[in-house]
């Protein structure tokens, strides 16, 4: 039973209260979890085509363009001429920025409703390990990402400085790229946000899955395995990425 700071000696001589222990206030428990674990799992489709399109940096240039940016250009022109240009990419966008403000929303509500409800108990159950790790940080390392993303767009979408780099010019991605990795703090702090990252989406794949209602012991095998492997694959693939710049592998 979760209560506020109850009075045992009160419980154990009968004597009960009739005051809610969980009063209904805004949106229910169960509808932000839904919504969190969809946001949650859209997020992760985005982060592993978002570093697919990171890869093609490797790609031979196509001509005078390099392959990145020659993506970047079908990005923008996706939709056209039945929208208008970069109209697809905008909708993308706001449907990625309402997403990530009510993920934000749900996080700090069921986290200040937690700490409510348990009062002065909490949780000293867990095991330990990487993933008992997780799920301890997984507010911090939600705030990681947020600063990263709020520096990832001024930095390689909008240009802004000094999160940019000087030489910043709109529509050249490789270029911004290489500009942008060549400082090693920000390389540094990239990989930072990737192990932050790592963290956060394994333990939210396994939460997302199971609030929205998937069990059986081999399924839930499958979803953990994959609540590893895909991360790692994306931390790995992120990391390469500004470490070949870094490096000077590629110029």
């Amino acid at each position: 039973m979760t209560v506020r700071n109850p009075d045992r000696e009160a419980i154990r001589h009968g004597k009960i209260t009739e005051e809610p222990i969980r009063p209904q206030r805004g949106m229910p428990a169960w509808a932000i979890k839904l919504g969190m674990a969809i946001t949650g799992l859209m997020f992760g489709g985005f982060l592993v085509a978002h570093m697919v399109g990171n890869l093609k940096i490797y790609l031979p240039d196509h001509g005078d363009t390099p392959a990145i940016d020659e993506y970047g250009h079908f990005l923008r022109e996706l939709g056209t001429p039945l929208f208008p240009e970069e109209s697809i990419l905008w909708f993308l966008r706001i449907i990625l920025l309402a997403a990530l403000i009510f993920h934000i929303y749900g996080a700090f509500a069921l986290h200040g409703r937690s700490r409510n409800f348990r009062g002065k108990f909490r949780r000293t159950d867990l095991m330990g390990g990487l993933n008992s790790f997780a799920t301890r940080t997984m507010l911090v390392t939600g705030l990681v990402l947020l600063a990263f993303i709020i520096f990832h767009i001024l930095d390689l979408t909008m240009g802004v400085q000094p999160a940019a780099p000087e030489t910043f010019a709109h529509g050249e991605i490789y270029n911004n790229m290489l500009a942008t990795f060549s400082r090693w703090p920000v390389t540094i702090w990239y990989m930072v946000a990737m192990l932050a990252m790592f963290l956060h989406l394994t333990h939210g794949i396994v939460l997302a899955c199971s609030d929205l209602g998937i069990t059986g012991h081999r399924t839930r095998a499958a979803i953990t395995a994959i609540a590893y492997a895909l991360p790692a694959i994306v931390l790995v693939g992120n990391i390469i990425m500004p470490l070949s710049i870094a490096l000077g592998w590629l110029s």
